[in-house]
């Protein structure tokens, strides 16, 4: 039996345990419970999941229209400067919620010189300056401070990161860019139409070898593809639940983020309230469950006892297999990764993975287990048992392991796997996520890295194609990753060791933040000054949205699926996140060379236009588009016309929320990104919020190419009065070629953002 089943209709669930599937006999069936008249009803039965009892305490709503206030913000260091520029240029005096500024991600401070130290001493200027908070590098990771701190049974988080993922601890929790905690910040609020529920139904209990990446694996490689909880709340229920411990709930639930869903939710229970209690925040705890009767519009069966070890091959958390198939179909499955990876790379590198075939098994050149998804007690310490007594060897393979926040490090230590971890050959790190997005342990050329991690999506790992490095990441759960570092590296599910693995019990110990982290606990100290290092600028004017464009397609994608990494670097790049124009250098780098030279030359008629003159004379080929355009558009001139850039991808912003994959873009004289679909929200809304139009045109047709420009009459009208269709024209030939967009939903303060060319400009103007 499969360990994950999709049904292809929405279900009732009654009294938390019996599921009525949608059908004829439905109604009967919901009689037959108990359960008839309004309470029957959808609607009303819609109302009754967790997720919608959360969101409807955090804000107002006008029939599916949602305006959510949350309940508090977080962000680490590669995103809190903008943000935090970004509201002082629209009026912030202070924060007017709890937010919590964490340094995890810029933390090594030999990369860029003095920049990232100097954004460090930013952040702890600006919580003390608004009435912050803020945790020192190296003390925790983002999500295990916000999951150890600040969770609480039915609040709402919002961070600036897309693993904010806290719903097993019964916290709503959403991870989006950086100008949505600007508008929190500012007193607006986040604005959705009312997303759909789908139920995760657990049953049975995971056997002994198995973690939870392998079922958040498992999970991932059933819905991602065919986008079944994209843009959905996932809410966790089923008897299952109870055999899982809170951190093994925690795992599965970050990893929630990979299946492109909005946020996610649990049942909590005892087994809850005793973690609340471990960490001295017991008052915390609430009981969540769905009311008596609830609608979900999908269900997701998930049979725990089915689930066997995972690995998510190179190059997405959802090219998964388990590790039996994959040992036993060996060169098939690595020639298809390698396959797969070839579009990616276009010849660039070669890749390959079959030299990784050793006397018919899988060796591999690194282990590591990280952050916020493998950095957790109960990982670490499973990882310790199973290495107790073994060694990785003094070979090419290997470990290193990096506890998610102090206070874990700390029991480590108390407990003996630290000693059992390091005796085995591990190297035991701080508190960093430096794997996770390509600036920590870096491997070596053509290697092949198995990691507890978030992604694996291409360049995660540090490899830079364009100078013909690349190595791959494949993920796997922790317990495996010490089955396989125990012997030596060749891949090895943890199913297979003959050893038991212990459970150790937690304390926690909250003295090291008590010590270490500022808080000032919601008071502000306007006379603190902000420390702003040589790197720290502030955004570049930005023009409102004129009445005509002209865009240049500088860059054509035709990968399924464009991450953010490949729109915007992450790893050594994030040393420039403070400085817009710096870190736009880097923009499209790996993936479309050309791009930031492109972009820099057709800026240069929109700077030519802002200054007064004719944008043909700074861009001499704009000449015959303008005589195309004029021909058929006379009343179109230099006074009410904008020139820019766009691109086009199939389905670009997959995984981060930063939102330097827009604005860098923005800054270079971006308008718009055309696309056959939006790979999550939260890229989409981090176009809108820089002022980007979010066109979408039907898979099949395109009526352009790559360099050619495109002509877009009476933009701002067709944004301002809400046209369904976007008229538009590919310039060829010194002809104009019509073909149609459109924009999807958009909410009016959307429309107004747009319209005044970016979220900072439409505060200014408000």
């Amino acid at each position: 039996m499969a360990a994950v089943t999709l049904s292809q209709k929405g279900a009732y669930l009654t009294d938390g345990r019996n599921w009525v599937e949608d059908g004829p006999d439905c109604a009967a069936r919901l009689a037959a419970a108990g359960f008839t008249g309004p309470e029957a009803l959808r609607e009303n039965a819609r109302l009754g999941t967790m997720a919608a009892g959360i969101l409807a305490a955090h804000g107002t709503s006008e029939g599916d229209d949602l305006r959510i206030r949350f309940d508090k913000l977080v962000s680490h260091d590669i995103t809190y400067v903008g943000i935090i520029q970004t509201a002082r240029a629209s009026g912030l005096t202070s924060f007017p919620m709890p937010y919590v500024l964490t340094n995890c991600h810029n933390s090594l401070c030999a990369v860029g010189g003095t920049i990232n130290e100097d954004d460090h001493l930013f952040g702890l200027s600006a919580a003390r300056r608004f009435g912050g908070c803020y945790v020192p590098p190296h003390l925790a990771v983002i999500h295990e401070y916000a999951r150890e701190r600040m969770a609480e049974c039915g609040s709402m988080i919002l961070g600036s990161d897309s693993h904010t993922r806290y719903g097993a601890l019964g916290t709503l929790a959403m991870g989006e860019g950086g100008p949505e905690l600007v508008k929190q910040l500012l007193g607006q609020t986040y604005d959705i139409r009312r997303p759909e529920v789908v139920a995760v139904n657990l049953t049975g209990a995971p056997v002994r070898g198995v973690g939870p990446q392998d079922v958040a694996l498992a999970i991932i490689g059933s819905v991602f593809a065919n986008g079944y909880v994209k843009n959905r709340i996932m809410e966790f229920v089923g008897d299952g639940i109870a055999s899982l411990s809170t951190d093994f709930r925690i795992g599965v639930d970050v990893m929630t983020t990979e299946t492109a869903c909005l946020s996610s939710i649990w049942e909590t229970d005892e087994e809850t309230r005793k973690w609340y209690e471990i960490h001295g925040r017991g008052s915390c705890f609430a009981r969540l469950a769905p009311k008596k009767l609830a609608w979900y519009d999908r269900v997701i069966t998930v049979d725990l006892s089915a689930v066997r070890p995972m690995i998510a091959m190179p190059f997405h958390p959802s090219n998964t297999y388990t590790i039996d198939e994959l040992n036993a179909n060996l060169r098939d499955i690595l020639h298809e990764t390698e396959e797969k990876a070839a579009g990616t790379f276009t010849g660039k590198v070669r890749f390959s993975l079959q030299d990784k075939i050793e006397n018919g098994k899988l060796h591999v050149d690194q282990g590591i287990i990280a952050g916020c998804a493998g950095g957790g007690f109960e990982n670490l310490c499973a990882a310790a048992g199973i290495l107790d007594g073994h060694s990785t060897g003094s070979g090419d393979f290997s470990l290193s392991v990096y506890p998610a926040s102090m206070p874990i490090y700390m029991e480590l230590l108390k407990n003996g796997c630290a000693e059992k971890l390091i005796d085995a050959g591990a190297v035991l790190k701080t508190c960093y996520c430096g794997p996770c997005f390509g600036a920590g342990d870096t491997p070596a050329n053509g290697a092949l890295s198995i990691r507890h991690s978030t992604r694996n999506f291409p360049n995660r790992e540090g490899s830079k194609p364009q100078n013909g490095q690349i190595a791959s990441v494949a993920l796997m759960d922790a317990r495996s990753i010490a089955a396989t570092a125990a012997a030596g590296g060749i891949l090895t599910p943890a199913t297979k060791i003959d050893a038991d693995i212990p459970v150790y019990g937690y304390h926690y110990d909250g003295s090291i933040y008590e010590k270490r982290v500022f808080d000032s606990h919601g008071v502000p100290d306007p006379s603190v000054q902000l420390r702003l290092g040589p790197n720290i600028k502030d955004w570049p004017a930005m023009r409102a949205l004129p009445e005509n464009l002209i865009l240049q397609v500088i860059a054509e994608i035709h990968d399924p699926v464009t991450t953010t990494d490949e729109l915007i670097p992450s790893g050594e790049t994030s040393s420039y996140r403070s400085n817009p124009l710096g870190l736009a250098e880097f923009t499209l780098s790996r993936k479309v060379p050309e791009y930031v030279a492109r972009a820099k030359e057709i800026q240069k008629a929109e700077t030519a236009i802002e200054n007064g003159r004719c944008g043909a004379q700074a861009v001499p080929a704009l000449k015959e588009v303008m005589a195309a355009v004029k021909a058929g558009f006379p009343e179109v001139s230099h006074d009410n016309l904008g020139i820019g850039s766009t691109i086009f991808a199939v389905k670009p912003g997959d995984g981060s929320a930063r939102e330097q994959a827009a604005s860098c873009q923005k800054v270079l004289g971006g308008w718009a990104n055309i696309a056959n679909d939006y790979a999550t929200k939260r890229y989409r809304s981090n176009l809108i919020n820089w002022g980007m139009l979010p066109f979408l045109i039907p898979e099949g047709e395109l009526p352009f190419a790559e360099m050619d420009y495109l002509f877009f009459p009476g933009i701002r009208r067709a944004v301002e009065e809400r046209f369904e269709k976007i008229e538009a024209y590919a310039v060829k030939n010194g002809e104009l070629r019509p073909f149609s967009l459109t924009l999807g939903d958009l909410t009016e303060e959307e429309r107004r953002i747009i319209l005044d060319g970016c979220l900072i400009n439409y505060n200014r103007v408000g």
